[in-house]
């Protein structure tokens, strides 16, 4: 995982995002933070298991399924499978160890 800090890149709302292999922080502070490193890692494996880019295309498809869905973009966002196993695991230290491949399918 190589870390970059750059405010500029990202909105307003979002502390960081994995774009295969690096982790893009908003405040450089971010480096210290175990749990939301620990996530970002999550989608490091879903990135490389997906060969980097079918995760996307797969990120980008169910964003889209999940917005007609909630017509809400945050509500949308925290509920593609990506991103729920990421957040249901970020507190668990020891899941990339032990995580199944293709984690990610029992969220959908």
């Amino acid at each position: 995982m190589i870390l970059i800090v750059r405010p500029k890149l990202l909105r307003k709302n979002y502390n960081g995002i994995t774009l295969w292999p690096f982790v893009v922080l908003k405040h450089n502070s971010l480096k210290k933070d175990a749990v939301f490193l620990n996530h970002e890692r999550i989608h490091l494996r879903q990135q490389s298991e997906l060969l980097i880019l079918f995760f996307y295309l797969w990120y980008g498809l169910e964003f889209l399924i999940r917005l007609i869905q909630y017509k809400n973009r945050h509500k949308a966002y925290r509920n593609i499978s990506f991103e729920r196993e990421a957040y249901h695991y970020e507190s668990d230290f020891n899941y990339l160890k032990k995580r199944k491949p293709y984690g990610f399918l029992k969220f959908l």
